[in-house]
């Protein structure tokens, strides 16, 4: 009778637990990674990764698969590409969106935006029903704390996103950064806020600051450019003058702030 050598019947019965079962799926080890990855997303939102940030940025924020998250003015979509498939199977993702046509075609386009819910957000003309109150679990805000200043909206806004959240639930901002030296235009004609205004915000809707990020800083930002934060990438606002020098400066300097609600 053949034996196997005990050196060879040891690595087999090492290998064996690491065997799937028959039929079984491999599940990604980062689900956050894996969305960020999504072959859907589109080219030009995948080159500007370097600059975003977008995985280190929703873990910072603690944003887990099983979470409803609102997402205030989404654009274009940059960050929905991320949140649809990474909420789709256990999660919910609101899209609070002012009636664009193009986000709502962008929608339509593809499964994998099948659950997320368009709800209406448009801060100028009063409508900020965002979510059910105390449904979400994350709010999130990227690049638009300037809007609702320069229309007079923002103490409206956060206060939104305090009604709209659970408690312990949590606000996450990431806004372009004036520095604490230079005075804060209560419009924010420049695209830039002060950190202590975006607080001042939080605060009086009733959050408490519960962390910052460097994660999507740039100190090579100077923030006092021709055309406030739109001479950067990637709107090059001046267009062919001294676009090589902007295209190497970067993406703007970027505050990134997680508030709670108690």
């Amino acid at each position: 009778m053949k034996t196997w050598p005990a050196t060879a019947s040891l690595a087999l019965a090492l290998a064996l637990p690491l065997l799937a079962a028959p039929g079984a799926q491999a599940q990604p080890a980062d689900p956050l990674r894996a969305a960020v990855a999504d072959g859907h997303r589109s080219v030009g939102n995948v080159a500007r990764d370097a600059w975003r940030h977008p995985y280190e940025t929703l873990a910072f924020f603690g944003v887990r698969p099983t979470d409803t998250v609102v997402e205030l003015a989404p654009g274009g979509g940059w960050y929905t590409e991320i949140l649809a498939p990474y909420l789709r199977e256990q999660g919910q993702l609101y899209a609070a969106d002012g009636g664009s046509a193009r986000f709502k075609a962008k929608m339509d386009s593809l499964a994998v935006y099948g659950k997320v819910r368009i709800t209406a957000f448009d801060p100028a003309r009063g409508l900020i029903d965002i979510a059910p109150p105390g449904s979400a679990d994350v709010v999130l805000t990227f690049r638009n704390v300037h809007n609702w200043m320069a229309g007079g909206s923002a103490q409206a806004v956060f206060d939104a996103a305090f009604k709209a959240l659970k408690p312990g639930g949590t606000l996450g901002v990431e806004e372009h950064r004036l520095p604490a030296s230079r005075p804060q235009d209560p419009k924010a004609g420049s695209g830039y806020v002060q950190e202590a205004a975006v607080i001042r915000f939080a605060e009086a809707a009733g959050f408490r600051l519960a962390g910052r990020s460097e994660v999507n800083a740039n100190p090579r930002d100077t923030a006092d450019h021709p055309e406030g934060v739109w001479t950067l990438p990637p709107t090059l606002a001046l267009k062919d003058r001294d676009r090589a020098r902007y295209q190497a400066l970067g993406e703007s300097d970027r505050m990134t702030l997680k508030f709670v609600k108690p």
